[in-house]
């Protein structure tokens, strides 16, 4: 007979042992799938080679594959699966109304499939805001989207490239930057993709926005604070799957002296809109106003932007917007204004409908 002390150890032996078996015979914990995330390469200074490592500055942009790109950046593989594709190698100012549909239409297919989570585009700097601002416009999605550059080319000495290339990916791969717009990382800010200006042409920290980054980079590891409140991507009335065309939008630039000669050129062109970059708060010179309203009186649409780095046109200050039956581009810069008319005019406007449109966008 076994003793108290036996038999409790010897039921809980049999215990473990069956305890044991249960437990082999369970699947083992899988860890969590890491985010896919798609880059789309289109050239610039982040695809860029130099003669020298010293030659920051003056380089041959766009000749670095996207698949080098990646590979040369083995990190990415710890934040998300990475694919990379191929869409154009160009230097961005270089950039066509065409190449920003084909760009839109592959962002939006992408956006819909079930297993990408995230889309990063690199892209060369010179019209990087134009490229964020127009598929914060038109890609109707709440996945992050991001737009990235470098102001020097891999081959020079601190080149910036492979950071801003892993922050944008680290940011592309969060489901916390879903829903707030297109977005850029550059020198480890997140910006908004609608307020983003190149600044400067020769610093690393040529990006910035005259209402602040939305957030930060630090280690992989992002920290928000402010989220864009001008409507964008899954709340846009504009759809890049319905356009095939942009419309015709000049910009003519306001300066001392300025003749309405070009004025009057452009505007036999055939254009919907011109945008005029005044001096100050979009100011028009007494010379080129009777030119202006003969296009507008011909059915062109007439949008005053601002050529200064934090330009704000109010609407009837320096110029009789109501009288004339003027736009104003409220705080968008003239290449951003463009963007916007080009995408709003491809469906009939008003010019009340126009100035409700740079209101909300």
């Amino acid at each position: 007979m076994l003793s108290p002390l036996k038999l409790k150890r010897l039921l809980a032996g049999a215990a473990f042992a069956a305890w044991s078996v249960v437990a082999s015979a369970q699947p083992a914990a899988q860890p969590a799938a890491k985010p896919s995330v798609v880059v789309l390469a289109t050239g610039g200074t982040i695809a860029g080679a130099g003669a020298s490592a010293t030659n920051s500055a003056s380089y041959a942009a766009a000749k670095v594959p996207v698949d080098k790109l990646i590979a040369g950046l083995p990190e990415l593989a710890n934040v998300a699966n990475v694919k990379g594709e191929q869409v154009f190698q160009i230097a961005s100012e270089s950039f066509t109304n065409e190449q920003l549909l084909k760009l839109g239409k592959r962002v939006s297919a992408l956006a819909k499939q079930p297993d990408v989570d995230g889309i990063v585009i690199t892209h060369g700097t010179d019209t990087l805001e134009e490229t964020a601002y127009f598929l914060n416009l038109v890609v109707r999605t709440d996945k992050p989207i991001v737009v990235v550059g470098s102001m020097r080319p891999g081959t020079s000495l601190s080149a910036d490239g492979a950071l801003n290339l892993l922050s944008a990916v680290s940011v592309a791969a969060s489901k916390d930057s879903a829903g707030k717009g297109v977005l850029v990382t550059m020198s480890d800010e997140i910006q908004s993709g609608r307020d983003v200006v190149k600044g400067v042409n020769i610093k690393t920290q040529a990006f910035r926005s005259q209402w602040g980054p939305l957030g930060m980079v630090v280690e992989g590891n992002n920290y928000w604070f402010r989220a864009p409140v001008k409507r964008h991507t899954a709340q846009s009335e504009f759809n890049i799957d319905e356009i095939e065309a942009l419309a015709p939008v000049e910009i003519v630039y306001g300066y001392g002296n300025v003749p309405r000669a070009t004025v009057d050129a452009v505007g036999r062109t055939g254009i919907k809109a011109l945008i005029h970059a005044g001096t100050g708060n979009g100011s028009v010179a007494d010379r080129v106003v009777p030119a202006l309203q003969e296009l507008r009186g011909q059915g062109v649409q007439i949008i005053r932007s601002s050529r200064i780095a934090d330009g704000f046109v109010l609407r009837n200050a320096e110029q009789p917007d109501d009288k004339y039956d003027w736009v104003v581009a409220h705080d968008l810069n003239p290449q951003k204004a463009r963007i916007l008319a080009a995408v709003a005019l491809t469906k009939p406007q008003t010019s009340k409908d126009l100035q409700r449109i740079f209101w909300q966008y």
